[in-house]
C-alpha cells in the first residue's frame, strides 16, 4: 500500500511538470515506475493490490475507447475513415512486422511489437491538437478519423491474439452472445439507462462502475476476452448518452491508469536480455514510418506532402494502448521494447506537434528563397 501512495504522490508532482510544461504525461509515469522499480532504487514493487488498479486502468481505459466508437459517425464518413486508415495501417503494420522479424523476434512476438508500433496514442493526439489550438485545421479531421479507424482495428487485433488455440467457431458464437446481451441492453434499456444518468445522487457513478466490471467479470466467466467485451459495452453506451458516461468514469480510469502506467514500469527488468542496439533501431522506425503513412495520407487526402507533416507530428506518439498490448501479451523483452518506444515517440511526438506549423512555413520559406528567380520578358 505505501508503495501506491509513494506512486501516486510523485506522479502527481510529475502531472504538475508535465502540465505546466504542455508535454504528454505518459512517457514520465513509466520511468518514474522504472526508477522506483526493481530496475532502479527498489522501492516500489509490485503486488496484488496494485495490479488490481492496475487492472482496472487498463478496463476504463478500454470502455473510454469504446465510448469513442460512436458506429453511426464512423458510416456516415466511412470513405474519410477507410481511406485514411489503410495507408496508416499498411505502412506502419508492414514496417513495424518486417522490422521486429528481422531484429529477430518470433512472429508472434513481431505482431505485438507491429501492433505497438502502429497504433498511435489517441489521447495525446487529441490533447496535442486542443492544447496547441489546431481543431480548427483541415488536417484535424483526417487525424481524428485515423484515430477511430486504429480503434477498430486493435479491436480486431485483441481478438485475433486473445483467440488463441482455441476453437474460433465456439470462440466467435460467444464472443456474438455477449455483443447480443450488451446491444438488448442499451437498445431497449435505453431509457431506464438515461433515467439513472439525470439523477444527481451517487447512483450513476456506481451504476457505471459495477456496469464496466461486471461485463468484465461475465467475459471472463464465459472464456471471451474481457478487454474486447468491456470496449463494446463502452460502444453500446454510446448509443445512449456517452458524455455523461465518460463524466462518471473518467474519475476511475484517470487515477486507475496512472497505477497502470507506474506498475509497468516497475515491472520492467533491464537485465532482461533487451538488445539496446534493436530498441534503438525499433524507435527510429517508429518515428520514420509515420512520417512516411502521413505523408502519403495528406498527399491521398489534402493534396499536399506538407499536410502530411501536420498529420505526422500529432501522430508520432504512441501510448496507452501500446502498453496495453504489451501487458496484455508481451514478454519482457518485447515489454521493455515497446516502453522504450512508446517514451521516445512521445516526447519527440509531443514537440513535433507544438512546432509542425513552424516547420511547414519554414519548409515552404525555404523552397521559396531557393527556387530561381522568374526571368521577366519585356518586348523590344
Amino acid at each position: 500500500m505505501e508503495g501506491i501512495v509513494l506512486a501516486l504522490f510523485i506522479c502527481l508532482v510529475l502531472a504538475l511538470v508535465t502540465k505546466y510544461l504542455s508535454v504528454p504525461a505518459i512517457p514520465f509515469y513509466i520511468l518514474a515506475g522504472v526508477i522506483l522499480g526493481k530496475a532502479g532504487l527498489g522501492l516500489v514493487a509490485s503486488d496484488e493490490i496494485s495490479h488490481f488498479f492496475s487492472e482496472m486502468g487498463l478496463i476504463f481505459l478500454l470502455f473510454f475507447m469504446g465510448l469513442g466508437l460512436k458506429i453511426d459517425r464512423i458510416v456516415a464518413n466511412r470513405s474519410a475513415v477507410l481511406m485514411s486508415g489503410a495507408i496508416d495501417l499498411n505502412v506502419n503494420m508492414i514496417i513495424g512486422f518486417v522490422a521486429a522479424y528481422l531484429l529477430g523476434f518470433p512472429i508472434v512476438e513481431a505482431l505485438i511489437i507491429a501492433a505497438a508500433f502502429y497504433i498511435s496514442s489517441t489521447a495525446m493526439a487529441l490533447t496535442s491538437l486542443i492544447e496547441n489550438r489546431k481543431l480548427m485545421m483541415r488536417e484535424a479531421d483526417t487525424i481524428i478519423w485515423l484515430m477511430v479507424f486504429e480503434d477498430l482495428v486493435l479491436i480486431i487485433i485483441l481478438a485475433i491474439l486473445s483467440a488463441g488455440d482455441q476453437n474460433l467457431v465456439l470462440f466467435a458464437a460467444k464472443i456474438l452472445l455477449v455483443l447480443g446481451i450488451l446491444y438488448a441492453l442499451a437498445h431497449y434499456g435505453k431509457e431506464f439507462l438515461i433515467s439513472i444518468l439525470d439523477r444527481d445522487d451517487e447512483l450513476p457513478i456506481i451504476f457505471t462502475f459495477a456496469a464496466v466490471l461486471t461485463t468484465a467479470s461475465f467475459s471472463m466467466y464465459l472464456g471471451v476476452p474481457a478487454t474486447m467485451m468491456v470496449i463494446a459495452l463502452g460502444a453500446a453506451f454510446a448509443t445512449t448518452d456517452p458524455d455523461a458516461f465518460e463524466q462518471h468514469a473518467r474519475p476511475f480510469k484517470d487515477v486507475f491508469l496512472v497505477v497502470f502506467f507506474v506498475f509497468f514500469g516497475v515491472t520492467i527488468d533491464l537485465s532482461g536480455g533487451a538488445d539496446w542496439g534493436v530498441i534503438g533501431i525499433i524507435c527510429i522506425l517508429a518515428i520514420a514510418s509515420k512520417l512516411i503513412s502521413g505523408i502519403l495520407t495528406g498527399i491521398y487526402i489534402h493534396g499536399s506532402a506538407l499536410s502530411g507533416l501536420e498529420i505526422w507530428g500529432n501522430t508520432i506518439g504512441r501510448g496507452e494502448f501500446s502498453i496495453a498490448l504489451a501487458v496484455l501479451y508481451g514478454s519482457p523483452v518485447v515489454g521493455m521494447t515497446i516502453a522504450a518506444m512508446v517514451i521516445v515517440t512521445s516526447i519527440v511526438g509531443s514537440f513535433m506537434a507544438k512546432y509542425s506549423t513552424s516547420l511547414r512555413r519554414g519548409i515552404v520559406g525555404f523552397g521559396r528563397k531557393s527556387a530561381p528567380p522568374r526571368r521577366i520578358h519585356t518586348k523590344h
